[in-house]
């Protein structure tokens, strides 16, 4: 069997069912006119719709076999995507050739496969060379590991993901066992390889389940949570195969590029990235393209500005003191809203630069109009809590930045977090980019297809289903009002519910899950409720494991649609743990649950029982007993968490042991009370009950017309609406889709959508603007704002890719810097310091000197000033030189012919010290004077030797001077060497973190300047360039500065040792 992201493909056996007697379909209701209808008419629907199982569940008429043939053929020799599979299907054959020899190896020898392909790539065969024996090698390894045989069509999404492309595989496809395949032929190399999902528990799945097919087959296998040490996380990418969350990936970048020692370092350098499988890869580079990863700092010193600032926002009235922009969330005070904002407070510019609350009554307008309570964010534990819009979940560890978080609180009456400062930033697209191959699978990429090949190079390959689809999808219905579409959506479900048939309503925010919830409440309608409050979210896979079954309704909001599969009748497996827990747990411990914690139990109104047999019983009964017996024999209470832990602990064992092993142990430990072996063996019993009537109660949906979807508003991309409708229809099921939408949807008004010509058009036809239309000129009209919508959003991200990669290039730099630094040895350390020293010294001669001028036109005044500024003992060095001692040096320079590099000094100047003692300091005093007649950036003229003298000169002294100091302290090399690292760090990580805000700074400040008609695109990278140049520039000078300092008054430098930065 072949699984996919939830379970294994099945199908419930034939001899559990009775034949069902055939009946017509009935047809759908329509009301219209007597006379004969446009094509493009609306249709429309009378106030208490028909009962809409008719429509749902209707199977469609299949086209006539020889025609359906003949339009595919026709349709494959049109498409790039199947010829592209036709060529895959030869790399199938190949697997599936070698399949029957090794069915009949033994474990040792198909383990030993692993050792042989390593051994033929050490001989210089490529990957290419041994795919189809790998791949065929994990396929018989997941068949005995997992019981799951990989099918055809994953075979060619595995040689996708391979050749470093997006494979899009509909729902229940088995992207996670399709993974296998790759990871393992790109893990024999021993570079390693990183599978990225999209949260913890996803990743703690994969590492688990499929894990057991790469550990089987000698690999090792890793897996990165939140809240890991840095030993754990070290082993862990140290592995041949991690696996791991977007968001951990990219902190754990940043966070080695903030160490201060290599030992700090987690990650595999100096190469770090090799080959990533990104799970869900439209959410990570296209969802979360938008937020960058930020590792930021506290500044408490506005905090108090905050609230004021949310008062003055209360008192403020739109339309008359500021005008909103719904589209690109942009807030402009009017005059009026100047005038009184400064009455307010007491002053009389917003945007004193003294006193500036310009910032504070901006972002606290944003916080009172674009962030609403229970839609971007709720409050829980005193603290305002970020949803994310398009998976539904909350994100304790995210705010927002600009001081957006900050004035939410303020708008909250909650206490005010420290404003951030950065400290380390990236992007997804960058962090991504950094993987010299990189693929990705999702269920939904074809119509991001453009931007995945112009942004990230990669092709998106639509992978064929293993079977049909035969899912209907319903023509959207369209409203006037929100009240007519909230009282359809509770209508349709109502009469799904009569029928029996499951429903998933999939809302767009907590605040319109629980207003549907509470209308099928008054209708007395049983649901579950899947959102991101604590109370329903911790009870989300139990929630989606009952979503599939008959009379199953879930109001859920974008939680639903990632990483789970809804299967119809039911999961057996999260049944039957329910089942044990509600059974035992009563008898292990007395302690209440925590509804915020632990969530509001499932409901199973209107579900069907589940009928257990005798001997499930029984075994459910003596687990209890023990479980009784334990709790009164300890003299401790057990918590609700130990109790819970110990379950799923003996549900795991029982699953790996077996039941017969545990029936023995049984046997054998009957006087020890052996409680875990008991809970695993009544959870197995149990499961063979749950999975008995899972397949009954599922071939019941499938004949009712499988699990019918209900999208109540159209996303911003079409891409997130077919991610709902392919929660039904999966792996061959049957299925229904229907979005109904209303013209007061947050969308058409965010976009300006003139809706006021679909009321008049309602209007004109019925007094009753509740009614739904059906007509393809408004459909065609609402999905044309879709992606318009979507072409908006794409401009915004391609607009933030290319101002992030004027970063990307800088971050590089520096980082590269900072890894040079980490893992170099003391000489390199003390070579790059050697490098920081010519070049202050270059740019002191070069700012003062003009190679095109005589010496005398020279600001030697100046550049004797700066140099002696350098500090140490230079001052001592050149207390007596003026300007006409340098300038007689120079004259007399003119008439030298050749020199020694090595021991280079100007006439009647001060001597350098003897430092460049030993081959290595004499080589690099060499190979810096070839640098700088080598330098073709500096200007050239008549008197361009004299300058690159100058310049030899004056960095020898710098260096020689300070290699004195060092000499002369008498520390140990390691302790100089520890030193200057921590200087060399330090002042790196100081001046790039002022870099950053500065980066941020300007990107808000070039788009001002496409008033005059100047791209800001190259205004940003012309100031970025020059403000990384200072940056640099004043990097070298700080250090050499720093470290001259240091070793000149070493007792009075002890601050340096202080690796936290104030």
């Amino acid at each position: 069997m072949a699984g996919g992201g939830g379970g294994s493909l099945s199908s419930p056996s034939a001899s559990f069912l009775s034949s069902p007697t055939p009946t017509p379909p009935p047809r759908l209701l329509r009301r219209c006119s007597t006379k004969s209808a446009s094509r493009d008419s609306p249709i429309l629907r009378p106030k208490k719709p028909p009962p809409l199982f008719c429509a749902a569940a209707a199977t469609p008429t299949p086209a006539p076999a020889a025609a359906s043939k003949s339009a595919g053929s026709w349709r494959d020799l049109c498409s790039l995507n199947a010829w592209v599979v036709r060529d895959y299907r030869r790399l199938v054959d190949s697997v599936g050739a070698l399949e029957p020899a090794l069915r009949r190896l033994s474990e040792e020898q198909l383990k030993a496969k692993t050792a042989e392909f390593r051994s033929r790539l050490t001989r210089g065969e490529t990957l290419a060379d041994v795919q189809a024996d790998a791949f065929a090698v994990v396929r018989e390894a997941a068949r005995r590991t997992l019981g799951m045989r990989h099918f055809d069509v994953q075979i060619i999404g595995g040689a996708v993901l391979h050749d470093g492309c997006i494979a899009e595989m509909k729902t229940g496809e088995g992207k996670t066992l399709v993974s296998t395949l790759a990871a393992y032929l790109n893990a024999l190399t021993g570079k390693g390889v990183h599978v990225v999902t999209v949260n913890d528990y996803l990743a703690q799945r994969d590492a688990e389940w499929m894990g057991r097919v790469h550990r089987f087959l000698g690999l090792t296998v890793g897996l990165i949570q939140a809240g890991m040490k840095s030993d754990e996380r070290r082993a862990s990418y140290r592995c041949d195969i991690t696996y791991t969350n977007n968001s951990e990936l990219g902190f754990d970048y940043l966070r080695d590029n903030l160490s201060r020692n290599k030992e700090q370092l987690v990650m595999r350098w100096p190469r770090p990235f090799h080959f990533a499988i990104v799970d869900e890869v439209d959410s990570v580079l296209i969802d979360e393209g938008r937020n960058p990863l930020l590792i930021s700092g506290e500044d408490n010193r506005d905090a108090v500005r905050y609230p004021i600032a949310a008062k003055v926002a209360e008192l403020l009235m739109e339309g008359v003191h500021y005008t909103v922009e719904l589209k690109g969330n942009n807030i402009d005070l009017t005059e009026d809203g100047v005038a009184h904002a400064e009455i307010i407070l007491g002053t009389d510019d917003l945007w004193d630069e003294n006193d500036p609350w310009a910032r504070f009554v901006m972002n606290a307008l944003k916080a009172k109009v674009f962030y609403r309570r229970d839609v971007q964010y709720i409050v829980r534990d005193g603290k305002a809590i970020i949803i994310n819009e398009l998976t539904g979940r909350v994100e304790p560890k995210r705010r927002w930045s600009d001081g957006i978080h900050q004035a939410v609180e303020a708008k909250e009456g909650l206490k005010i977090q420290a404003d951030s400062v950065i400290v380390a930033q990236i992007t997804y697209q960058s962090l991504f980019k950094l993987y010299p191959k990189l693929s990705g699978m999702t269920g939904t990429a074809k119509t991001e297809e453009k931007e995945f090949s112009k942004m990230f190079k990669m092709p998106v390959i639509e992978v064929p289903t293993n079977l049909p689809n035969i899912r209907v999808d319903l023509p959207i219905q369209a409203f006037a009002t929100a009240r007519g579409k909230w009282q359809y959506v509770r209508a349709e479900v109502e009469s799904m519910f009569q029928l029996g048939r499951p429903v998933l309503v999939g809302t767009t925010s907590v605040e319109s899950s629980e207003y549907l919830s509470e209308l099928l409440k008054v209708h007395k309608i049983p649901h579950n409720v899947l959102n991101a409050r604590p109370k329903y979210a911790a009870r989300e896979a139990e929630i989606i494991a009952q979503a599939g079954r008959k009379h199953a309704i879930t109001i859920s909001t974008n939680m639903a649609g990632r990483g789970t599969d809804i299967i119809l009748g039911g999961n057996p497996k999260m049944l039957a743990k329910e089942i044990v827990e509600d059974n035992i747990l009563p008898f292990l411990t007395h302690e209440p649950p925590n509804i915020d914690m632990e969530g509001e139990s499932t409901s199973h109104k209107g579900l069907s029982n589940v009928e257990l047999s005798p001997s499930s019983v029984g075994l459910l009964a003596k687990a209890a007993i023990m479980s009784k017996y334990i709790h009164k024999s300890e003299r401790n209470e057990w918590s609700l968490s130990k109790a819970k832990s110990t379950i799923a602990e003996s549900i795991e064992m029982g699953q790996m042991i077996g039941m017969e092993k545990l029936q023995e142990r049984m046997t054998e430990e009957s006087e020890m009370y052996p409680l875990c072996d008991a809970i695993g063996l009544a959870y197995l019993s149990v499961l063979r009950d749950c999975e008995v009537h899972c397949s009954f109660e599922g071939a019941a949906v499938k004949r009712l017309g499988g699990l019918h979807v209900v999208g109540t508003s159209l996303h911003e991309s079409r891409r997130i609406d077919n991610q709902l409708r392919g929660r039904a229809g999966r792996q061959g099921d049957p299925g229904s889709t229907r979005f109904m939408v209303s013209l007061q949807d947050e969308i058409f008004q965010k976009f300006n959508l003139d809706t006021e010509w679909a009321v008049r058009l309602i209007s004109r036809i019925t007094n009753d603007e509740d009614i739904a239309i059906e007509s393809n000129v408004v459909v065609k009209q609402l999905l044309g704002l879709q992606i318009n919508a979507e072409k908006y959003y794409f401009g915004i991200r391609k607009s933030l890719v290319e101002f992030d990669e004027v970063l990307e290039v800088q971050r590089k730099h520096v980082y590269n810097l900072r890894q040079v630094i980490l893992s170099g040895d003391s000489e390199s350390c003390s070579e790059q310091i050697f490098q920081y020293m010519q070049a202050v010294a270059d740019e002191i001669v070069l700012v003062n000197v003009d190679p095109q001028k005589p010496p005398k036109a020279w600001n030697l005044v100046k550049l004797l000033d700066e140099f002696v500024s350098l500090g140490g003992k230079l001052s001592e060095s050149f207390k007596d030189i003026r300007e006409q001692n340098l300038q007689s040096a120079l004259e007399q320079m003119q008439g030298w012919g050749p020199v020694k590099a090595d021991s280079f000094a100007l006439p009647n100047m001060p001597l350098p010290p003897d430092s460049f003692r030993g081959i290595r300091k004499r080589t690099s005093s060499i190979t810096r004077w070839f640098s700088i007649c080598v330098d073709d950036t500096s200007k050239k003229g008549r008197y361009t030797n004299t300058v690159n003298l100058l310049r030899k000169y004056f960095g020898d002294f710098l260096i020689a001077t300070y290699l004195n100091a060092v000499q002369e302290s008498r520390y140990d090399d390691a302790y100089i060497g520890g030193i200057e690292r921590e200087v060399l760090l330090k002042t790196l990580d100081t001046l790039w973190k002022d870099h950053l805000v500065n980066m941020n700074k300007l990107s808000s400040a070039v788009n001002v300047r496409s008033f005059g008609h100047r791209n800001p695109l190259e205004e940003y990278k012309i100031d970025g360039c020059r403000f990384f140049i200072s940056m640099l520039s004043a990097t070298r000078r700080l250090t050499v500065e720093s470290l001259v300092h240091y070793w000149s008054s070493p007792m009075e430098s002890e601050e340096i040792f202080n690796t936290e930065d104030q």
